[in-house]
């Protein structure tokens, strides 16, 4: 009997609520990966041209200085990154899109009802799985695959943050003046790079979103909406 890979989870970005637009950052900040090949960036959410497709896009290995994405970034074969789907408002991932890299292209499988939940996860071989060539600057590749769509490779980093102004605020040296308005302040991220992992799935195939996700955590009037949450996970 065939084997699936056990991964084990080493790092995180926030867990979101999906109604219109959402972001988890976690940049820099995170030592313990910081600079490896399982360090999530950002991680967005929102409503896809058709509105009745979600877009899941991961961001990792930012910010990347263009012309590192060669040289010292790439995306890596004993790293799973796994998209997390709660359509029923307990927190705990009833569907899962992994992605996996193998050569010069990335595997997707699902979404499929993940083999475990939690910390350590199973490669979902018995999933849809779709692969698309990894992209390069010049070369920019996409798939599409029972109305999915999937792309991975490099693109420029979305985050925005007047990031040394923060540093500023931290260390009291800028202080009372606090943070800049939009129209002063400098946006350390512009013109750098992250590698991009994204997925549009159309909603039918991630079920329905419970109508208490809100409630849930202290946010009242929302619509139905699915939490979502995406971890990188290391071959062990």
């Amino acid at each position: 009997m065939k084997k699936t890979k056990l991964f084990a989870a080493i790092a995180g970005a926030g867990l979101l609520v999906l109604s219109g637009v959402f972001v988890a950052a976690d940049h820099i900040d995170a030592p313990a990966v910081a600079g490896t090949t399982t360090d999530i960036a950002d991680l967005f959410a929102f409503e896809g041209d058709n509105p009745n497709n979600t877009v899941l896009i991961a961001t990792l290995q930012g910010p990347l200085v263009p012309g590192t994405i060669t040289e010292n970034a790439s995306f890596d074969e004993d790293v799973m990154v796994e998209f997390n789907i709660d359509n029923t408002g307990d927190f705990i991932e009833d569907l899962v899109i992994q992605a996996v890299k193998r050569g010069d292209s990335m595997y997707f499988f699902g979404p499929a009802q993940p083999a475990q939940t939690g910390l350590s996860s199973e490669v979902a071989t018995f999933a849809e799985r779709t692969a698309v060539k990894i992209s390069t600057i010049d070369d920019v590749q996409t798939t599409t695959n029972n109305g999915m769509s999937f792309f991975a490779g490099p693109r420029r980093d979305p985050f925005y943050f007047d990031f040394n102004r923060f540093n500023g605020v931290i260390s009291g040296s800028v202080a009372p003046d606090g943070f800049l308005p939009p129209g002063e302040a400098t946006d350390f991220f512009e013109g750098l790079n992250v590698l991009a992992i994204a997925v549009e799935i159309p909603n039918s195939m991630l079920g329905s979103a419970p109508t208490h996700v809100g409630e849930a955590v202290g946010i009242s009037n929302l619509p139905p909406a699915y939490n979502v949450w995406v971890s990188a996970k290391r071959k062990q």
